[in-house]
C-alpha cells in the first residue's frame, strides 16, 4: 500500500465492486448491440419459459398480466415517433392556421421517421421485465388468486382499443413505423 493511499471503506468496496459489475454488464450490452435476431430470439424464449411457468403453476396470473401492460406500453412507444405529428399540429395550427403533417409532396422537407422509443431499448426493457416476473413467480406473495379469464378479455380488449387508436393515429399523420415495404435506394454503378 502506498503512503498517500488510505484503506478502503466498506462503502468504497462496495462502490468499487457494484462499478467493476456495471462496467461488465455494459460491455456485454455492448457486444450483443448488432445482433438484433438474436437478441430477440433469447428473449421470445424467455417469454415462452415465462409462459410455460405460469401454465404448468397454474398461478402468477397477475404477474403476466401486469408483464402484458408493460410489454404493449412498451410496444406502443415502440410504434410512436419521437416528435408526435399531433403536437406539433397543434403548435403550428395556432400560429398559422394550417395543421402540420409529414411531407406528402416532392417540394415538402423530409422528415425521417424516429422512434419514441428505439429497437435496443425496447429489446433491453423487455427482458428484463420478463426475466424480472420470471423471479416473481417463484415467491408465493405474488400469487394474488384472480379469475384469469377476466385478465386476458381485459388484456385483448385493451391491446386492441389501443392499437386501433394507433393506427388510427398512424393513418392520420402518414407514417409508417416499419421499414418493410418501403423503397430502398441504391447507388448506380454508372
Amino acid at each position: 500500500m502506498d503512503a498517500g493511499e488510505e484503506p478502503m471503506s466498506a462503502f468504497g468496496a462496495v462502490t468499487a465492486q457494484t462499478n467493476k459489475l456495471s462496467r461488465q454488464y455494459q460491455a456485454l450490452l455492448d457486444q450483443s448491440t448488432p445482433h438484433t435476431l438474436y437478441r430477440w430470439v433469447g428473449t421470445g424464449v424467455l417469454l415462452v419459459v415465462f409462459f410455460l411457468r405460469v401454465f404448468f403453476a397454474q398461478g402468477w396470473y397477475i404477474v403476466a398480466y401486469a408483464l402484458g401492460i408493460y410489454l404493449l406500453n412498451l410496444f406502443l412507444a415502440f410504434l410512436q415517433p419521437k416528435f408526435d405529428p399531433s403536437n406539433e399540429a397543434l403548435d403550428n395550427d395556432m400560429e398559422d392556421g394550417s395543421l402540420g403533417a409529414l411531407p406528402t409532396k416532392q417540394d415538402e422537407e423530409f422528415r425521417p421517421f424516429i422512434r419514441r422509443l428505439p429497437e435496443f431499448k425496447f429489446w433491453h426493457a423487455a427482458t428484463r421485465a420478463i426475466s424480472i416476473s420470471f423471479v416473481c413467480t417463484w415467491f408465493e406473495v405474488f400469487n394474488v388468486p384472480v379469475f384469469w379469464p377476466v385478465l386476458v378479455m381485459y388484456w385483448i380488449m385493451l391491446f386492441v382499443l389501443t392499437m386501433r387508436k394507433q393506427i388510427q393515429h398512424m393513418i392520420k399523420y402518414r407514417y409508417v413505423p416499419f421499414t418493410v415495404g418501403k423503397t430502398r435506394y441504391t447507388k448506380n454503378s454508372s
